[in-house]
């Protein structure tokens, strides 16, 4: 298809026309469909992810009925007894013998006295008491032991 020619109806000249469709005007609307492609995915990283930042060290945890202690202000500081016996001070793998010490120095710049303590669900009672004699020792006397939800609640029902 080409130009159309078009007689005028003065002289016998010809006029000819540009096509409307050749010569499109600029477009000042940004195209975000690209922007929100990007988020969309960014999107569901960080949901995949986000489980994933958990720190701690892994460990079987007993269930129990108890409540969910309320939130603090300040991170709480996390003691972690494994199956194996291993302690750890939050992620820090530690000696035993070097628990107190390092208590004693965490507890000197803490504000709060707030300890949790993770024990695995294998280890003997004994042993559980003997780490709890050991950070009352070391200057945390507001224990707090950490369980998973959904255990028995000792009234007929499973919880």
């Amino acid at each position: 298809m080409g130009a159309g020619v078009i007689k005028s109806q003065g002289g016998g000249g010809t006029r000819r026309r540009r096509r409307a469709g050749r010569h499109p005007a600029a477009m000042s609307e940004i195209n975000v469909t690209p922007f929100v492609d990007v988020m969309l995915v960014l999107l569901i990283i960080f949901m995949v992810a986000a489980p994933l930042l958990t720190v701690g060290v892994p460990v079987e945890l007993p269930k129990t009925a108890a409540q969910a202690l309320p939130h603090e202000q300040e991170e709480p500081l996390v003691v972690t007894l494994t199956a194996e016996g291993q302690l750890s001070i939050m992620t820090t793998e530690i000696a035993e013998d070097e628990l107190v010490s390092r208590l004693r120095a965490v507890a000197a710049e803490r504000a709060d006295d707030k300890v949790f303590l993770r024990a695995d669900g294998a280890i003997p009672y004994e042993r559980v008491v003997q780490v709890m004699g050991a950070l009352n020792a070391g200057g945390f006397s507001n224990i707090g032991l950490v369980t998973d939800t959904g255990g028995p609640t000792f009234d007929g029902e499973d919880g």
